[in-house]
């Protein structure tokens, strides 16, 4: 299994380009089961979590073809050509479904192209409950009929065609705003979504499908209107830029006391986590080709969070919040009212010579002078980041366990930060294991 070894103490100076973003491509992929026709994905990441949705979609009978030399090269240039002419399968595997919790985006899909599906109840980062109720409530409003039966929500349409449905959801749900938005797409009649999540994520979503000939309203907003069409058509499409890996490489950036250029990156993406890194003391500006984030010769101080549905700050960016805290004159505390068991970071922090106290759903962070190389182990994906985070700011090495976490987020993370100076290097698991 592969490790990263970081040898600490480099400030961090240069560009990172930044990818589309996962969590809007997880989503999109799924789209393409709403049509007979050709739907091309353009600034796709390369990630474990992009490949595993793309042979799950494979063995529904969807066909792919990558294409690297599309106009302007460099991410926008590869784009990914899906087919849905055909669906094969309407069954979604348990070991694929089982690596990542975006496999439940076929349900909704699924059942509004062909009327029934059979998908594996989902796995991914261990971060507490997240449950798939709200999706398959939903989906009953709409007309649809499951059970859930050795593992598997079995799903069936009595007359092969969702109804419209005025939908209120008791929580924000990103995955549960998806998967009703496309089942609604193709749905008999109009379907509201009350309380719809508007993450950025769930708006380019929104706006594939209306390129795809959808007709919703109120994007954005949290109320959906979206009117059911009798088909969709192929649409040429980009995924946005990754607000997370924005975030991250914009903590890189801090927690080194370093400057980086975040080349593709949009700040209006990113309107909460730059509020907090600049009353840390960052300084946070646009160039020609992104955005700058500057703290050389910075005095950090620690500040108070909250993470919150969008636009609030978000929980994939806590873990990397943290380790910057760790390393901020003060104290600061960090509070998470999204996810459980979103703190399994903090024991390898604490191995690295942080300060945090774990409260409930609460930590209070202390600031330290200076961290620790030391052995950690990664837990999920944004824990695997801050750990690499940490590592950057700490005197001496670390090396970080089970980065397969890291695989499914960031793409090229060793090469994009040893650009900008970083002392870091991938261990190979042969070489790891000796």
């Amino acid at each position: 299994m592969d490790k990263i070894r970081i040898i600490g103490g480099a400030q961090l100076k240069g560009s990172i380009v930044i990818g589309g973003a996962k969590n809007a491509a997880l989503a999109l992929m799924p789209a393409c089961l709403l049509t007979d026709e050709t739907l091309n994905l353009a600034n796709l990441p390369h990630l474990a979590d992009i490949t595993t949705m793309a042979h799950l979609l494979a063995q529904h009978g969807v066909e792919m073809v990558l294409n690297g030399q599309a106009p302007n090269g460099g991410h926008t240039g590869r784009v990914l050509e899906l087919n849905a002419k055909t669906i094969t399968n309407t069954t979604a595997p348990y070991d694929l479904v089982r690596k990542m919790r975006a496999s439940v985006l076929v349900l909704g899909p699924l059942l509004a192209r062909c009327g029934e599906a059979k998908v594996s109840l989902p796995g991914g980062c261990a971060i507490g409950t997240r449950p798939v109720d709200l999706h398959l409530k939903a989906l009953e409003q709409m007309g649809a009929q499951i059970e859930v039966e050795g593992g598997y929500i079995v799903a069936t349409v009595p007359g092969k065609r969702l109804k419209g449905a005025h939908i209120v959801f008791p929580q924000v749900t990103v995955g549960g705003t998806e998967n009703i938005l496309m089942a609604a797409a193709l749905a008999d009649g109009e379907t509201i979504v009350a309380n719809a999540a508007r993450e950025p994520e769930v708006c380019d979503l929104a706006h594939c499908l209306v390129a795809m000939g959808a007709k919703i309203e109120g994007i954005g907003t949290g109320t959906l209107r979206i009117q059911g069409v009798e088909r969709l058509h192929g649409a040429d499409y980009s995924v946005l830029p990754d607000r997370i890996e924005t975030g991250t490489y914009a903590v890189a950036a801090a927690i080194t006391r370093g400057t980086v250029e975040l080349v593709g990156a949009r700040r209006d993406l990113m309107e909460s986590v730059e509020k907090v890194l600049v009353e840390c003391g960052a300084k946070i500006s646009d160039t020609d080709r992104g955005v700058l984030v500057d703290a050389d010769g910075a005095h950090l101080v620690g500040v108070d969070i909250m993470t919150e549905p969008y636009p609030g700050f978000p929980t994939d960016m806590q873990a990397q919040l943290m380790a910057l805290l760790a390393t901020a004159d003060g104290a600061s505390m960090v509070t998470e009212t999204i996810f459980e068991n979103r703190f399994m970071h903090v024991p390898e922090l604490a191995r690295m010579g942080a300060r945090v106290n774990v409260h409930g759903a609460s930590a209070i962070i202390r600031g330290v002078p200076r961290l620790s190389g030391a052995p950690v182990m990664a837990t999920d994906l944004r824990a695997s980041s801050s750990l690499v985070l940490a590592a950057l700011a700490a005197e001496g090495e670390t090396i970080i366990n089970r980065v397969y976490h890291l695989d499914r987020g960031y793409e090229r993370l060793e090469a994009k930060l040893a650009a900008c100076g970083a002392n870091i290097e991938r261990i190979a698991g042969d070489a790891a294991a000796e």
